[in-house]
């Protein structure tokens, strides 16, 4: 019989398994570098690292930088950004979802913000909010409190199978279910099966064929 190619060989027993890098931050391209800036310092709590007249790099940890901005006088709105590929959120994880609906009261009392959607998604309660330039953030808690315990319910859970989007949610109805006594475990169970139903229709922020 004849023998496989050496060299074949010799790069299959000596290939190199992938090394896996963790994310580290997200460049955003501004027309609007000031009002960005203040956005997420208003509502992540971002310091200013760097700052020149074209990049910032900003961070809410002990990284360099989480969200850099990058601006150039030729950048313009995209009027079309429904129907444009392209990233649709970038998110943020809360260790508690006290913790969550404690900045959702934040943001809209001191603020004057509201999510465009919020969801329970099943292995996670999300709130998404519109920055400056229109990109959508997602403020979030892990509903396990266990990322081992979230990603098994995303892979064999038929709940989530059936349903993999999640329920509609309205913060303020939640809020309000604490104040009342309902614990973190209830307000997620209850919000799962679709009593804190949202009463306007959220902005999914992306284009849709018509059902």
């Amino acid at each position: 019989m004849p023998k496989g190619n050496d060299a074949d060989s010799k790069n299959a027993s000596t290939r190199i398994a992938i090394k896996r890098p963790i994310l580290h931050h997200v460049n955003l391209k501004t027309a609007r570098m000031q009002q960005m800036i203040d956005w997420y310092t208003q509502v992540i709590g971002v310091e200013v690292v760097f700052q020149n007249p074209v990049v910032t790099f900003t961070t809410n940890d002990a990284a360099n930088h989480r969200i850099a901005l990058l601006t150039s006088p030729l950048l313009r709105d995209d009027p079309d950004w429904r129907i444009h590929v392209g990233m649709h959120h970038l998110a943020f994880e809360y260790g508690s979802v006290d913790d969550l609906l404690d900045t959702w009261t934040r943001l809209r009392d001191d603020l004057g913000l509201e999510p465009h959607m919020s969801l329970n998604h099943g292995p996670t309660l999300s709130f998404y909010y519109v920055d400056p330039d229109g990109n959508s953030v997602e403020l979030q808690a892990d509903c396990f409190g266990d990322w081992a315990a979230s990603k098994k319910f995303i892979n064999s859970s038929p709940e989530f199978a059936a349903n993999p989007i999640g329920e509609f949610v309205d913060p303020a109805k939640m809020v309000a279910a604490r104040s009342a006594g309902a614990t973190s475990d209830e307000l997620l169970r209850r919000a799962y099966a679709g009593e804190f139903p949202p009463s306007a229709p959220p902005d999914l922020r992306i284009a849709l064929p018509a059902s």
